[in-house]
């Protein structure tokens, strides 16, 4: 068998990252002396314990196709097709998942497929036993084409089809990301122990394990995932035949639903797991950035969500030693028929908003018109997309003008008599398609009563004559409406959320 082995990042077909050190790492015998050549440069180390790191210097140019070659002095590896682009992480949970071939316009996109981009997906194996590594290698860097790209981020195509065109280079997407999963899957246990809050999603999993053995947990894991082979396929009977019908009555004949799976060494749910075993198997490998999309499974949590967002931000880019800019989509409109309004997901687009106001290098992609009432999962992905990359555009590129880019928002406020004025953003005019709704305000008593107002250039006045003293205004603070109020640019007003 090969001694020599690059991390299961560096195949054919992958695009590097133009402009920065390039990290090559991997394994071979101690004491051997590995040499990575690549675009006319190259890096020389000693192996030891039998991992090797090379950084070779950045290209300066972007272009292709190149190799790169790793040698140990008993074997070489050499990679072809090699493309000098801009590279992007997609991170986060089921909505970046979500793959092209099951977006609204995929089998369109499908036959026409920008050429420009290339995807790796890192695998998603949530615990490392003596497979893990079989597995991992299972994979590479992927071209376009009609097979594989159906399970490509739908979200992460039309980030990078953007991009492409409008930079004419190729640009690699790294998916890494895992549907249901909470931002502290995706953050260093020990970095949550820290925190007397963050602490508690490790208390909840070590809870979860008192006083139970390995072998019970497969045991029960086994159990679990045997009953759910037997549940999925009644539970997809019962909605072909009733397409609208209830989840109670689907659970009547299904069978009670019991995601997720138990807690334990193997879930994916568990805290800090999903750092380990996906994110740290693709770092450091040099990026622009990242484009993420989460939050919805930490809506049980949403007053710590600010606190866990800007820690995940923090953890992902120590692990790169590099402060990467980090685009998000703030979460859209969302709410099952049968809960209640309980304005979680409110607070957790403002805590979203907060780290974009307060976390240097981060970007947000307002969605707040992207959802569906009754779905967590919207099949329409192009207009995520393309605000991320209208994002990156602006922040990165400077191909776009902060007001092009960026959605209306609230900076500040202020009372004109029994009126309060909001100071708006990226806002020299409105596009309004409906009814200007959702504004609210309240005074010292901090009821809210539902209120006019009046929009105009970089300002909404807001005034109901039930609050002659207004002390605060809120802007579509549900979790699912309808959204009507879009700035000139095409993109909607954000939720807002203020006090005098």
């Amino acid at each position: 068998m090969s001694a020599l082995r690059a991390a299961a990042i560096f195949t054919d077909h992958m695009v590097i990252q133009m402009g920065k050190p390039v990290a090559v790492w991997g394994h071979t015998y101690s004491g051997r002396i590995v040499t990575v050549s690549f675009c006319g440069m190259s890096d020389t180390v000693v192996c030891t314990d039998n991992t090797f790191k090379c950084v070779l210097p950045p290209v300066d140019s972007y272009g292709g196709p190149y190799e790169m070659t790793i040698s140990d002095g008993e074997e070489t590896l050499t990679f072809r097709d090699i493309m000098v682009g801009e590279v992007w992480i997609a991170g986060g949970q089921s909505n970046m998942e979500l793959e092209l071939q099951n977006e609204v316009h995929g089998k369109e996109e499908l036959q026409a497929l920008c050429k420009d981009v290339r995807f790796y997906y890192t695998k998603k194996l949530p615990y490392m036993d003596e497979f893990f590594y079989i597995d991992e290698r299972n994979g590479g860097w992927m071209l376009p084409d009609e097979m594989s790209s159906r399970n490509w981020s739908a979200v992460g195509y039309y980030f990078g089809k953007r991009l492409a065109q409008d930079l004419d280079v190729t640009i690699g997407i790294i998916g890494c990301n895992w549907g249901g999963t909470s931002a502290s899957n995706w953050v260093d246990r020990e970095q949550l122990a820290h925190d007397d809050e963050l602490r508690s999603y490790n208390d909840e999993y070590d809870a979860a394990m008192e006083g139970k053995t390995f072998e019970q947990y497969c045991d029960e894991l086994r159990e679990y995932n045997e009953y759910v082979a037997k549940w999925e396929p009644k539970i997809a009977e019962f909605y072909a035949e009733h397409p609208d019908g209830s989840w109670e009555d689907a659970q009547a004949y299904a069978g009670p639903a019991r995601y997720p799976e138990p807690m334990g060494p193997k879930s994916p749910f568990r805290p800090g797991g999903l750092y380990r075993t996906m994110l740290c198997r693709i770092a450091p490998y040099s990026v622009r950035g990242t484009i993420y999309y989460q939050g919805e499974s930490d809506d049980h949590k949403p007053a710590m969500y600010r606190k866990l967002f800007t820690l995940l931000i923090d953890s992902w880019r120590r692990l790169w030693n590099d402060d990467i800019p980090f685009i998000f989509v703030q979460l859209p409109m969302h709410r099952w028929t049968a809960d209640p309004d309980l304005k979680n997901w409110c607070v957790i687009r403002k805590a979203q908003e907060d780290v974009y106001r307060f976390v240097r290098g981060t970007g947000m992609a307002v969605a707040l018109d992207c959802g569906e009432f009754n779905n967590i999962h919207p099949v329409d992905k192009t207009q995520v997309g393309a605000r991320l990359a209208m994002q990156a555009l602006y922040m990165i590129y400077g191909r776009l003008t902060r007001e092009q880019a960026t959605s209306p928002m609230c900076t500040s406020c202020y009372r004109k008599g029994g009126s309060i004025v909001l100071c708006i953003e990226n806002a020299s005019g409105w596009d309004i398609r409906g009814d200007i709704d959702g504004f609210e305000i309240s005074g010292e008593d901090g009821v809210y009563h539902t209120a006019e107002a009046v929009l105009e250039p970089g300002r909404i006045t807001v005034t109901c004559a039930d609050v002659p003293h207004p002390t605060a205004v809120r802007y579509k603070w549900t979790n699912y409406a309808e959204v009507c109020i879009y700035g000139s640019n095409g993109l909607p007003l954000a939720p807002i959320d203020v006090h005098i």
